[in-house]
């Protein structure tokens, strides 16, 4: 795991989720904290999937920091690019689910957005020796919304470059997250120039492009080599080289939707990993990724939490023999 395939850039924290399903913020008597954020949730899923993953963020000098970067050795991420904040904390961010176990990102209690650690990620401490093995970047937006962790995103994309690593953006939009929502739109469509693969919502890319065809929004990119639009349990659009389509998604039982879509990332990353170019040149490859993508992510919304629920590699390939 020394030399890591794909790097995994942003935000680590505690997902304190509502223990009283369909309640609103301030009828929830209980919450259950369960390690997350979207960077974190793809490299350890990666890791389950068999492909060496790294994570890069920051995170405090206190006890959930702790916790968090004690559970990503445990599982076997590469940690060498984490930085730690000596006052700023470990992020935890309150989330009610309805009684669908559908999640909803409510706030970060009596905290402000801008006091936690992940904003505090500086780009001159970033490893660049992470970098010259790799193959892939994945980056989200949340981290645009604050002037350090934005430098260092931006720098991440430059040394990418440098070194020939694709870089992957899961837009991840958080309203929450952001301390000015005006500058959101912009900044996210301009790192969104910069990527080689986009993964959105079928929200976001109404948001964004007011279309969820991955092919018209790929004609907005002319570097782009892949789109894929997730649309929850119905599946997802894709558009990866010329071939194009929709793969419906698995029906499961549903506990809790959270890091679903992450875990679609690093089913579909480690799938680029085992066929490469194959996905953006045959019809097949690209559709039986999506399929594997789609099935990685239903089995994480079969349990609680974002890490805690993921699939093993052996795990998934059960689930598509038997379904």
């Amino acid at each position: 795991m020394n030399n890591p395939q794909i790097l995994c850039m942003g935000e680590i924290l505690f997902d304190c989720l509502a223990n009283q399903l369909g309640k609103e913020l301030e009828e929830v008597t209980s919450w259950t904290a369960y390690p997350g954020g979207a960077p974190a949730n793809v490299a350890c899923a990666l890791i389950k999937l068999g492909v060496a993953a790294a994570f890069i963020g920051c995170i405090g000098e206190d006890k959930p920091g702790d916790e968090l970067v004690d559970l990503l050795e445990t599982i076997g991420v590469n940690i060498t690019g984490i930085q730690r904040h000596p006052t700023a904390i470990t992020r935890q961010v309150y989330v009610t689910r309805s009684l669908t176990g559908e999640r909803n990102f409510a706030g970060f209690g009596d905290i402000n957005t801008e006091e936690f650690a992940d904003t505090q990620l500086e780009a001159k401490q970033l490893k660049e020796s992470l970098f010259t093995h790799a193959n892939y970047l994945v980056i989200g937006t949340l981290e645009l919304a604050y002037s350090n962790s934005k430098e260092a995103i931006f720098q991440a994309i430059d040394l990418a470059k440098k070194h020939q690593l694709k870089i992957f953006v899961d837009i991840n939009w958080r309203p929450v997250f952001w301390p000015n929502l005006e500058q959101a739109k912009p900044l996210i469509l301009q790192i969104l120039k910069e990527a080689d693969l986009i993964k959105c919502s079928q929200e976001e890319a109404n948001w964004l492009w007011s279309t969820e065809d991955p092919r018209n929004i790929a004609q907005t990119f002319p570097k782009i080599k892949g789109i894929l639009v997730t649309l929850a349990e119905k599946g997802c659009h894709y558009y990866l080289g010329k071939n194009q389509g929709t793969v419906e998604g698995f029906s499961v039982e549903v506990v809790d939707t959270t890091g679903a879509g992450d875990s679609f990332v690093a089913g579909f990353l480690a799938q680029c990993c085992l066929y490469q170019d194959k996905i953006f040149n045959k019809a097949d490859i690209a559709k039986q990724a999506i399929i594997y993508s789609n099935a990685v992510g239903a089995l994480t919304t079969t349990k609680l939490g974002a890490i805690a629920a993921q699939p093993t590699q052996e795990e998934v390939e059960t689930f598509l023999k038997n379904n």
